[in-house]
């Protein structure tokens, strides 16, 4: 009489084992079952019968392969689930192109007479001030906005320095500042604004061309316009 008990606890890991170079396609993994089946029949016809095979070591099998298909039908869930995500992240992405968005940064462009930014409070304040810049890295205008609540305050500059007179369009960075209870307020985030151009798909995800701004991921963007 054969005795096949070196394979008695090893048909389910065989079975596995035979598929593990990678996740299991439909066809492989259905492969893998019938490689179990047929071990597990060898097993039954040729077990000791002075040691037969336990119930608890047939059920130890099933749950072996039990585990593996439930690993592969997972992985392929998951997957379906990335590719779905990807897809609707970049139809949100391209609906986007065409509006301005809020995104971090402290640059602030001057076009006809109009500029646009923003500053993300942490917490209510008594002041805020803005101080913006030309490319030299001097004082063109100082603006004082007063109290303010926590959250998002957009402003407007409509390009008239501190000495009265109009700046040209350019760009222009801008610095901002906050006291509370007479003292600063710090973890200020200053936002600048930018319009969509176009949008770019690549491996880390949907990537915004946001003019002035260059690439801004959409999980980077504060607020669209």
């Amino acid at each position: 009489m054969t005795t096949v008990t070196n394979a008695t606890s090893n048909t389910a890991a065989a079975a596995a084992t035979a598929g593990s170079s990678g996740t299991l396609g439909a066809d492989s993994l259905a492969g893998t079952q019938d490689r179990f089946l047929k071990l597990l029949v060898a097993q039954l016809r040729n077990q000791d019968p002075l040691n037969p095979l336990q119930n608890s070591e047939v059920t130890s099998q099933l749950a072996q392969l039990s585990t593996v298909t439930g690993i592969n039908k997972l992985s392929d869930l998951v997957s379906g689930l990335s590719s779905s995500f990807a897809e609707a992240q970049s139809l949100q992405a391209a609906s986007v192109i065409g509006h301005g968005v809020l995104a971090p940064g402290n640059a602030i462009s001057l076009t006809q007479g109009n500029a646009v930014a923003a500053v993300n409070l942490p917490q209510a304040v008594d002041q805020l001030t803005i101080t913006i810049r030309d490319a030299s890295g001097a004082v063109v205008h100082t603006a004082e906005l007063g109290p303010q609540s926590g959250g998002l305050v957009k402003f407007q500059w409509d390009g008239v320095g501190d000495n009265g007179s109009a700046a040209p369009d350019g760009a222009y960075t801008y610095a901002a500042t906050a006291a509370a209870a007479g003292k600063p307020v710090s973890d200020l985030t200053p936002l600048a604004y930018g319009v969509v151009n176009s949008v770019t798909l690549g491996a880390q995800g949907a990537q915004l061309n946001v003019n002035g701004l260059g690439a801004v991921s959409l999980s980077q963007v504060n607020q669209i316009l």
